[in-house]
């Protein structure tokens, strides 16, 4: 084995890539950089009826919008068939495995006399020692492993410790069909075998296919892999992930609005911890990860923990990159690619100037970008239901003799310059502040919450701010 480490991600393309998924290649990828190695991918297309060309390129897309990347092109397992045919053939030559001739029903009636007995259902190793001469004539066998049958298979594993198998219940399992395609135990070991592959990072439900992955290494006389099972991910109630909980494609984490770093930072802290850090960045994450401090318990996924450290994240992100990360992001949010439409260099010029208000209390891009459509609405600005009860009444009055105060600053107009100018007239009313900025705030913004309203002057600049105070007195 070279002292070079090598991980692999090894997704099958039936659907996107899920949260569990996303954590599985981030786990890989985090040992692979930590040890100065490199992650390999490869697609795991063998079942041909359920891998399609588009769940593969969103697995592509998923992996690259979270900096996942691979060390080299990915691999097709499917490409692959004749090698893994090869191999089969190779262990019957070397006496490790044998073509079995059994057929469908006497396989069922295994099964049966099995389960009458109250055993496991199991092959009952018939062909396992008979001259293939006495096969029946045309048949085709399919190849099985001749699996140990005494003692036990010791699976050493990272995370899970010494997991012990007894050899009496592998049985002597299929390792190419009689119509001569690989069955998936085979072709894993096959491919990780030629691909170099190191260490094995996956999750926890394969852990019984370890046992019998050995088994085939040890026929090869190949180094078996390191194996490391991590936990599945559970709901915040502890059940199984499922869509209810989160278990979506990466995709839908991108349309509501969260930073890959920030679900990269939140994955990472499922199942694994580096002391009390919470917060951490891409380069702590490989300076700290360890394999071995991986828990054995199942992590819980929790979207309120996700949405309080993408708000984080925001904050302490520089206001042009949060600027360019929202303009990429829109697209993919509903109604993202209307407001993306209105921002032109000027917009963005806006965009910046009003970021630090913006990210003070927006958890997600989504709402980033709610809170500044603001910016980018045609005048007369349409009025939510608590804006329009603000400027009811009085309000107009008091609207009035805000327009009058702001309009009389002729040398600046900044949250400074405004806000004297509103707090004078306040004072000279005998009105408190709030009472003269919250009809203001729903005059500007068209909304009763908004960033500082001194803010929102100062953005929208004295014409706009002007006008659309002028709109709602009218």
């Amino acid at each position: 084995m070279s002292d070079t480490i090598v991980t692999r991600f090894a997704p099958s393309p039936t659907g996107y890539l899920h949260i569990g998924g996303a954590r599985t290649a981030l786990f890989n990828w985090l040992y692979a950089r930590h040890t100065g190695g490199s992650m390999l991918l490869r697609i795991e297309d063998t079942d041909r009826e359920r891998s399609t060309d588009a769940a593969t390129a969103a697995i592509l897309d998923g992996l690259s919008w979270l900096g996942l990347t691979s060390d080299g092109e990915p691999i097709s397992q499917f490409e692959r068939a004749p090698r893994h045919r090869e191999v089969a053939e190779e262990l019957v030559r070397l006496g490790k495995a044998y073509y079995c001739y059994a057929t469908p029903a006497e396989l069922e009636e295994m099964r049966a006399t099995a389960r009458a007995e109250g055993r496991p259902p199991r092959y009952d190793g018939r062909w396992r020692d008979r001259d293939p001469s006495e096969a029946p004539a045309g048949a085709k066998g399919a190849i099985r492993i001749k699996a140990p049958t005494e003692g036990e298979t010791i699976v050493h594993d990272k995370v899970q410790g010494d997991v012990r198998f007894p050899n009496k219940d592998l049985d002597d399992f299929i390792i190419l069909r009689s119509d001569g395609n690989p069955t998936y135990m085979h072709a894993v070991v096959v491919d990780d075998h030629d691909m170099g592959v190191t260490h094995i990072i996956r999750g926890d439900d394969h852990l019984t296919n370890a046992a019998r992955q050995t088994v085939i290494y040890r026929a090869m006389g190949w180094d078996v892999p390191v194996m490391a099972h991590i936990p599945l991910i559970h709901g915040a109630d502890g059940a199984k992930l499922s869509k209810r909980h989160g278990a979506l494609g990466v995709d839908a984490y991108r349309a509501m609005g969260y930073l890959p770093k920030a679900l990269l930072n939140y994955l990472a802290r499922l199942g694994w911890s580096h002391g009390d850090d919470e917060i951490m960045s891409i380069e702590d994450m490989i300076a700290w990860f360890e394999i071995e401090d991986v828990n054995k318990g199942a992590a819980r996924f929790d979207f309120q923990k996700l949405e309080a450290l993408n708000g984080v994240h925001m904050r302490a992100m520089a206001d042009a990159e949060l600027v360019a990360a929202l303009i990429d992001t829109l697209p993919y949010i509903e109604n993202g690619k209307a407001l993306l439409e209105k921002i032109d260099e000027a917009g963005r010029a806006k965009l910046l100037a009003a970021m630090p208000g913006l990210k003070e209390r927006a958890k997600t891009l989504v709402e980033l970008a709610d809170s500044a459509a603001y910016l980018f609405v045609m005048r007369p600005l349409p009025l939510d239901e608590k804006a329009t009860a603000l400027l009811a009444g009085p309000a107009k009055d008091v609207l009035k003799g805000a327009h009058a105060a702001l309009a009389s600053l002729s040398e600046s107009w900044d949250a400074a310059s405004t806000e004297a100018a509103v707090k004078a007239y306040a004072g000279e009313q005998n009105l408190k502040l709030g009472a003269v900025a919250q009809p203001l705030r729903a005059a500007l913004t068209g909304r009763s919450t908004s960033p500082g309203v001194f803010d929102v002057l100062a953005v929208l600049g004295r014409e706009e701010s002007l006008a659309r105070i002028s709109d709602q007195i009218d």
